[in-house]
Parts: C-alpha cells; structure tokens; sequence
C-alpha cells in the first residue's frame, strides 16, 4: 500500500546474520505515505534488527533499503530530521520540565513544531512545568513521543510504546496516536499487543524467523480461509471435537438431529491471536525447512 504515491519505507530481499545465525532472510517490505503499520512477531523474529537498518543504526547484510528515498547508512544529516524515533526504554530525561525539553530538543531541526502544540498533541499541556521525573509512567511516555515528534517527521518509528501500561493507560495512548496518525505522519509500530494493532495500524506485517509471513489490514490478516468458524462441543464420552466450517448453523442443525444437543457447544471465528499463532507457526517451520537446506547443499 503506497497511496499513490512512492513508498516512505521500500525494502527488498533484506537479510542479517550473526555468525552462524541468520535473523533476516529476505526480507520485503512497502508502507505508504501517510500509513500506520504494525510489524508484529515473537521475540528473536528480527523486528528489532530491521527497525535499526531502516533507522540507520545497523548495517543491513544484504539487500535493498530506502527510507524516504534514501539509504539510511549513507543519507546526509537532513535525512534525520525528517525522521522521529521512540526507542522501547527511555532516555534520562534528567532535571528538566517537558517544556523546557521541548524547547531544547525542537531547536535542533530546521521546521519544529511549537512546544504548546507538541504538548497538545500528546496531552501534556497541563504537565508541561513539572519535572519530567515527576510525571507518571504513562505521561512520561507520551513526552518520549513529543520528543519524537517535535521536528515534525515524516515517519515516526514507535518501538513497543505501550510497555508496562494499564489497559486505561493504553487507550488513552492510543487515542493520542490516532490524533497523531491524521496529521499525515507515517507511523512504523513494533509491538506484542495484537489488541494494539488491531485498533492502531492500516495494515499489519507478521515477521516469523526473518521474513514477512504475511501482510493485511487487522480484520483480513491470513485471508478468508484463516476465518473459517469453528464448532465445538464434546460427544457423549466427554471427548472435545470441532469442526471448522463455511456454514456452521446448517452443521449444528444436522449435529443435534443425529445425536441431540451434544455438551458445551460452540461456534466462534478464529480471533487475530489464533490466527497470527497459526502464521507464526508456519513461519518457523518454514525457516526450519530452509535450514535443512542449506545444511544439506
């Protein structure tokens, strides 16, 4: 998805090795202009590793990347300012008021927003004098993302942002990155809350053992087949069955004229977290096969 226009992120065949192990294996990836996209995976999946190439912090082992038109290693210093980072853990944001934080940090690019309207956005205008230690856990991630964005970037890379928050605390971050997403910044979202992508991101990537498995928005992620229902119910022996299936209410019909109502019945769709289990599982068996492989050439 480009919006018609060139892509801010455009990668092609990305791969990375430490030693012996390969973290990405050929890695492809597009998001658009103006685009939310959630690059979800477990742990060790590389999300970490291709956040830092695109952010022109590691050296790509092969392959293609332009972000915003440019290579990230060799892009001129302009190139990042038209970029905003929140890493996963904060920074020391030492004796200092949001405010004057703000002030400081926007007077290093070339077109800053102004700090009432940074505050505004990520609603600290009331905080704005306190000493950034003093702020709650959730205030003071929202001003690690008024950090990111008060130079007004262009993409803005969000690493886990909602970490260690209460659901309460979560929703209200979200709204503030929905207010964010409109102002036509482009937003790269790494995290573990499937919830959180659901709500957030145009579209979703799952990254499984250094690739993409698959790509869509939140409601059509792993295709039609993926969000077959599913019938459950235990047979006379107490045995659990299911049976998945395009027309779930004609099997229940023919289940209970055969045998009667059977115990604990039940018909649902597979939500996002079955279905992105199900792709992650694939991924590694996938990669485990490529293993094999390459170990047997």
């Amino acid at each position: 998805m480009t919006n018609g226009t060139d892509p801010v992120v455009r990668v092609r065949g990305l791969t990375k090795r430490y030693g012996d192990r390969a973290i990405l294996r050929g890695l492809d990836l597009d998001i658009g202009r103006g685009e939310t996209y959630a690059l979800l995976g477990p742990n060790g999946a590389g999300k970490s590793t291709t956040i830092e190439i695109l952010e022109g912090f590691r050296r790509a082992g092969g392959g293609e990347v332009r972000v915003l038109g440019a290579d990230p290693l060799a892009a001129p210093r302009a190139w990042r300012s038209r970029i905003g980072i929140v890493a996963q853990q904060p920074g020391d944001l030492g004796p200092y008021t949001p405010r004057e934080l703000l002030s400081h940090f926007g007077g290093l690019y070339p077109d800053p927003r102004g700090v009432d309207e940074a505050l505004s956005l990520v609603g600290l205008s009331e905080h704005a004098g306190k000493r950034a230690g003093k702020l709650s856990g959730g205030q003071q991630r929202r001003l690690d993302v008024a950090l990111g964005i008060v130079g007004r970037p262009e993409l803005l890379f969000l690493d886990e942002p909602t970490t260690g928050f209460d659901p309460e605390a979560r929703r209200h971050f979200w709204d503030m990155l929905r207010d964010l997403a409109r102002t036509g910044t482009t937003i790269l979202l790494t995290t573990h809350y499937l919830d959180e992508a659901a709500h957030l991101a145009d579209r979703v990537g799952v990254l499984s053992d250094g690739r993409i498995v698959a790509e869509a928005p939140p409601g059509e992620l792993g295709g039609a087949s993926a969000r077959v229902p599913v019938v459950r119910w235990r047979d006379t022996a107490g045995r659990a069955l299911e049976q998945r299936t395009d027309a779930p209410g004609a099997f229940v019909a023919g289940l209970i004229a055969d045998r009667g109502e059977p115990d604990l019945l039940e018909v649902s769709r597979p939500d996002l977290e079955e279905i992105y289990l199900g792709l992650i599982g694939a991924g590694s068996r996938s990669a485990l096969e490529d293993q094999q492989r390459e170990e047997a050439a």
